[in-house]
């Protein structure tokens, strides 16, 4: 059975630790995620989503416990060695864009790259522009983000998270500025670099019909696993 791309072993994270103030957030987390898994994460306000995605995507460092991004143990990395390992492997889709005002469709693709590796070859922009194609915006790649509509705009970020191919997509609350058909477009495109680049994803919504038509339901309720459901 080959390695899965995440795995959490008794993940906890706590605040203000030692302190009168301390309080615990997550509370002992199990969990793995396969390279096939189209999976959402769902709970209440306050059960601790945002602390576990922050987590994943090692923007932060559990208190114990352990995280596996593609077998290598990250708790103990150095910031250095974080950074690096989540540019290569970590691809991040968030409600807002964040895409770069000054810059067109394509150079907002080709930032990650451009960040890493400095001027981008012929290479990484012809695999910018077939990103773009995938999300059905070729003809607009040399437009600024003000001249594309809120649902193009979620299309580029997309694009951005992964041109660097990699294999775990983080995605928080992705569709929540969007309206019903471009939602829906943005989720088919998830589905479709699933399938195609074996990349797993994880969304985390509010909106219970996106996380019905996830394969496998993560309820997170006070910091803890409370359901971990694959639908039949």
């Amino acid at each position: 059975m080959s390695e899965p791309v995440l795995r959490l072993e008794a993940l906890r994270k706590a605040y203000n630790v030692g302190e009168p103030t301390e309080t615990e957030i997550l509370h002992g987390i199990s969990l793995e995620l396969a390279r096939a898994d189209f999976a959402a994460l769902v709970g209440p306000s306050g059960s601790g989503k945002s602390t576990l995605l922050n987590l994943l995507g090692l923007l932060d460092t559990p208190t114990s416990g352990e995280l596996y991004l593609l077998g290598h143990a990250t708790r103990e990395l150095d910031d250095e060695a974080r950074t690096a390992l989540r540019a290569e492997s970590i691809g991040f889709v968030f409600q807002f864009h964040h895409l770069i005002p000054a810059f067109t469709a394509r150079e907002n693709v080709l930032m990650p790259l451009m960040v890493r590796r400095g001027r981008p070859d012929g290479d990484a922009i012809r695999r910018a522009d077939e990103l773009l194609d995938a999300v059905g915006l070729a003809d607009f790649r040399d437009r600024p983000p003000k001249a594309l509509s809120g649902g193009q705009q979620q299309r580029v970020a997309i694009a951005r998270a992964l041109i660097h191919e990699p294999a775990l997509l983080l995605a928080d609350e992705p569709t929540g500025n969007l309206d019903t058909q471009s939602a829906g477009n943005v989720f088919e495109l998830f589905r479709r670099f699933n399938r195609d680049f074996g990349c797993a994803v994880l969304i985390v919504t509010h909106d219970p019909r996106l996380s019905a038509t996830c394969d496998r339901t993560i309820t997170l309720v006070d910091g803890r696993i409370e359901e971990d459901r694959r639908r039949e």
